[in-house]
Order: structure tokens, then sequence, then C-alpha cells
């Protein structure tokens, strides 16, 4: 199978395990906002504090506790620390139901708190509509905070109920999400590209065997024939995989905003931490998206070598090869990008600790 698109799955699963941090990110936001309100907001608060340490030392019982107490104070999510509770517990009890896959009875309970947090995150998107094309870095950082809650929830959702094998719910929620334009972007193009990616699995499943896929000389070098399955049904179930999953691919690739069509354009080193925390979240989700497209028009074009277009094979062939084009240059913003993260933390972190040594050596 084509080793770019390897690629792409191996780093988004990277993303989905790093994505609670942006969660706990959203916990310490809240701390910064001008007072404390009332004596339930700030019980509320010191959970939320004590719960994400509890959770990044791995503590899930205890965080579990402390976010279900926070979320109890506001039950409605009528205020930024209750809802970002409601979304904390959530993901705590994922995690506990990737701890242990035999508990079901903790990944129903995820996916009942994600439903509810759900909603939630959608209606802080749209009031923070507004950071995403602002200059003002708390403007952005609202916005990015409530994009990424919406993009993560709705695929986790997706998520559990393939864990709990119940792929016709999985695939109902992602056609939903898909075609609700109260969604982002980016969240209605995860849920194309989930669906469009099993179609491209199951294309492959039948391209890429002994039976179907052949070594054959030709001018010298050994290359590969690609001949019909010898049973008839086989191949048009490979028809309708390709056709199925190009349509889905083709719907994300529509979605596709105007900043990651430009991407080559972009200075990743004049972008704040803020803009480039938030334009990864985006062109990822894209990244994957023309990984995929380049992967199914490699499946028509076998199709169309097994039927015998020549033609059809060599047109697909090259379309193939500029769909790759397109993306490795989206995969090469993307590493540029967590490149520059990843430098300004090594030197945050270095100043930090430098501060640090130079307190302790002024205190002896």
């Amino acid at each position: 199978m084509w080793s770019f698109r390897n690629s792409v799955i191996i780093r988004s699963q990277k993303m989905r395990l790093s994505r609670s941090g942006i969660y706990f990110l959203v916990i310490f936001a809240v701390l910064s906002n001008a007072g404390c309100g009332y004596y339930n907001q700030v019980i509320m608060r010191k959970n939320l504090v004590d719960g994400s340490n509890a959770y990044k030392n791995r503590k899930f019982q205890e965080a579990e506790q402390l976010f279900r107490y926070a979320a109890s104070k506001d039950p409605n999510g009528d205020t930024l620390e209750g809802r970002t509770a409601q979304l904390s517990l959530a993901r705590t009890l994922h995690s506990e139901y990737i701890g242990n896959r035999s508990d079901k009875t903790k990944a129903e309970e995820a996916l009942s708190e994600y439903k509810k947090a759900l909603p939630q995150a959608l209606r802080d998107l749209k009031a923070a509509q507004g950071g995403a094309t602002s200059t003002n870095a708390d403007d952005q950082r609202r916005y990015l905070n409530a994009l990424t809650a919406v993009n993560s929830t709705s695929s986790a959702i997706a998520s559990l109920y393939e864990n709990i094998e119940q792929p016709d719910k999985a695939r109902d929620w992602q056609t939903e999400v898909a075609n609700n334009a109260d969604y982002p972007e980016t969240a209605r193009a995860r849920a194309l590209s989930s669906l469009g990616a099993k179609y491209n699995t199951c294309a492959n499943d039948i391209t890429d065997t002994e039976q179907t896929k052949k070594t054959i000389k030709q001018n010298g070098k050994e290359v590969f024939q690609f001949v019909k399955p010898s049973n008839a049904e086989e191949f048009a179930k490979l028809n309708d995989c390709v056709a199925q999953g190009t349509k889905l691919i083709d719907q994300a690739s529509a979605l596709e905003p105007d900043p990651v069509k430009n991407a080559e354009n972009l200075n990743v080193q004049s972008l704040s931490d803020v803009q480039l925390a938030l334009d990864s979240e985006i062109f990822k989700v894209f990244e994957s998206i023309r990984s995929y497209k380049a992967s199914l028009l490699i499946q028509a074009m076998r199709v169309a070598e097994m039927d015998g277009r020549t033609a059809d094979r060599d047109r697909l062939k090259q379309e193939a090869e500029d769909a790759k084009g397109q993306f490795s240059k989206l995969s090469t913003v993307v590493r540029n990008i967590q490149a520059e993260i990843d430098a300004r933390t090594a030197a945050k972190e270095e100043a930090e600790n430098a501060n640090a040594a130079n307190k302790a050596n002024t205190a002896k």
C-alpha cells in the first residue's frame, strides 16, 4: 500500500494521542479570566486544575471524580468552567476505557458525556468565530480551543462506536456530521475522510493480492500488472468501493479552505504560537485527505488496467502523481509547522531551566 498514506495515518494516531494535552490547555485558560465569580466557580476551577494534574499523572479514577464533581455544579454548561469540566470528564472516561477495553460501560458513559459536551462546544465555536480571521491572540486562542474541542469530540464519538463494535452507528454518526453545516469544515472533512478511508481499504484489499497483482518484466524491469479478480462479484465490489470512496474524498476536498490551498506561501517563522497551533489543527486534516485522494486515484488506475482501458489507466496514473505532489507539498508545510512548534517549546524549556538555575544559585 502507498507509503505516503501510511505516514499520514501514523501521524494522525500520534495527533490523537496528544489531543488530550490541548484539552487541558483549555482548563488552564479558564484561570486567566478576570474575577472568580460565585463560590461554585471557585470550586469548579480548583477541581479542574486538580483533575488536570491527576489526568496527566494517569490517575484517571481520581480525575474522573474531580471532573464529575465540577460538571455537576453546572450541568447545563452555562459557564466556561462547566463546559470544560464536561468535556474533560468525557475524555477521562474515554481514557479509562482505552486502559480496559473489556469495560464497555466506561465507553457508553464516555459517549453520553461527549454528546452532552458537543453542543456546548459548537456554541462556543460559533461565539468565537471571529477569531478565525482576527489578529488578536486571545480571540484566536478562543477560536482554536473551540475548534479543537469540536473536531476531537466528533471524531472521538465515531471512534468509540468502532471500539465497541458498532460500525453502523459510527458510519451514521460520521454521515450526520459530514452533512451538517453547523459543524466546521475541519470536522466535516474529518468525517468524510474517515468514511472514504474505509472504501479505500476495501479497494486495496482486492487489488493488492497475489491473484490480482502480478509481477512481470517490461523493458527489462520488473513492474506490477493488475488483473481482474476471477470472481465477477469481487470486481463489481472493487468498482463500487473506488466510486464510493472517491465521491466521499472529493466532497472532503471541496471543503479545503483558502489557507490550506495557499499553504506553500506560509512563512512559518513569522507566525505566533497560537497561529501555528491553529494552522496545524486545520492543515493536518486536509493533509490526510490529499493522501487518500492520491491513493484512490491509484486504485482507480488499477481498475482501469484490469478493464483494459489503457488511456484511462495512463490518465489516472498522471492524476495520481499530481495528487501525490499536492500531498507532499502540504505535508512539508505541516512538518515545518511542527518543527517550529517543537523548537519554540524547547527554547522556552531551556529558558525556564536557566532561570530556575539562576534563582537557585542566587538563593545559596
